[in-house]
């Protein structure tokens, strides 16, 4: 069978597609082809780029790891069911029998590979301990199910560690992002945005949407994330005042001063919390246009304001750059999470290309949108004129 052939074959099985994997956990790779050999009844051709092998087999540890972490996923839904109707009963403490289930899981799955934590079960932070030495042998079906549970009980301590460390689930099947949002944890759809790789454009729009249209109730944990964020500007300052930070990282400090600076002042708190949607390396245009043009009139006039802002900041700050060191070097992970120029221009031409219409029909944007209009002229002659001194520049290096 050819390769082409294989992968046809794979993605007509909608068996395949919808069962769980019969290896939910990351293998070990290099054992497994190391006892691989070429099959003796192979009869394929030559040019088939498929061959047939023999000696397929896993180790002994993983077998034990995966039939553990299947007996506790079929555990784990009959219990989720009655996770439910007990947690509205206050004589049943659900959280507790819950976190003794999946502290035993963790525990056994220690001690087949040999390790343990040094903590009490009774200490509070024992179970985020055990997710962080043992959460990599927790499959995704599994994850997604302990996850939703999180939700559902409120154990958000041990939610946001799962989330941390990379027990996420498959995002397309779970809807545990939409339970977040519903139940207000600003706090914890940033983590999401932060730590999980690609949250999928579905998501993506659920989190953009609550941040644009924030629902009642939910500033008590947006307070969270402006706290981080008012806390990272203190710290640039102090480091940037601080006779011990050495000379060499003194420039950098005050770059980040400069950087956290114009991300904080002027931001409401919901407008700190969509810096993460649009600083992320893993928004591409795809999902974000798929996102705008889903947007309704009052979510798109927020959002040209947020970007407005944002526009605005640069313009008067021309000193603020990306700080791509100052996370490693000062600490100040914010940093990262700082929206640049290039975003904001794309995400702002992205909402011109999807809705130019609208925008030039609807009297409202007007007013936001000459504003934008002469930031973006004041930039582009800006930009004309070091392109000019650049080349004038580069002409008289070439010519020494």
């Amino acid at each position: 069978m050819s390769l082409l052939q294989t992968i046809t074959k794979a993605a007509l099985d909608s068996e395949t597609l919808t069962s769980q994997s019969k290896y939910p956990i990351v293998l070990n790779s290099d054992e497994i082809l190391l006892n691989l050999k070429p099959s003796a009844n192979d009869d394929s051709n030559d040019t088939y780029l498929i061959k047939c092998v023999q000696g397929w087999k896993i180790s002994n540890i993983e077998s034990e790891i995966i039939e553990l972490g299947n007996k506790f996923l079929k555990k784990l839904k009959r219990k989720a069911k009655e996770f439910k109707g007990k947690s509205k009963n206050p004589n049943f403490n659900v959280q507790d029998e819950f976190l003794g289930l999946f502290n035993s899981f963790l525990v056994k799955n220690g001690n087949i590979i040999g390790v343990s934590v040094e903590l009490e079960p009774s200490d509070k932070r024992y179970t985020c301990v055990l997710v962080e030495k043992l959460g990599f042998l927790i499959g995704e079906d599994l994850a997604g199910l302990i996850l939703d549970v999180c939700v559902n009980l409120e154990i958000w301590d041990l939610l946001e560690t799962l989330i941390v460390n990379g027990v996420r689930g498959h995002l397309s099947s779970t809807s545990w992002i939409e339970s977040l949002a519903e139940k207000k944890r600003s706090d914890l759809l940033c983590v999401c945005v932060k730590h999980i790789g690609e949250v999928g454009a579905s998501n993506f729009l659920t989190i953009l949407k609550y941040f644009l249209s924030p629902p009642k109730g939910s500033e008590d944990t947006m307070s969270i994330i402006r706290k981080q964020w008012e806390n990272q500007a203190l710290l640039a300052i102090e480091k940037v005042t601080n006779a011990r930070v050495m000379d060499q990282y003194l420039d950098l400090a005050k770059q980040a001063s400069i950087l956290l600076m114009i991300s904080y002042d002027g931001f409401s708190s919901s407008e700190l919390c969509m810096h993460y949607l649009f600083a992320s390396p893993n928004v591409d245009e795809l999902i974000l246009s798929y996102s705008l043009s889903r947007l309704d009139g009052s979510e798109m006039f927020k959002l040209i304001q947020y970007l407005g802002k944002w526009l605005r900041k640069y313009e008067r700050f021309p000193r603020a750059i990306p700080c791509v060191n100052a996370a490693s070097v000062l600490g100040l992970d914010a940093c990262d999470w700082v929206p640049s120029l290039v975003s904001i221009v794309k995400s702002l031409g992205l909402v011109f290309d999807d809705h130019f219409l609208s925008l030039v029909l609807s009297s409202e944007y007007h007013e936001e949108l000459r504003s934008i209009e002469g930031i973006v002229k004041s930039l582009s002659s800006e930009a004309r004129l070091c392109c000019s001194v650049t080349d004038v520049v580069e002409n008289l290096v070439s010519g020494i």
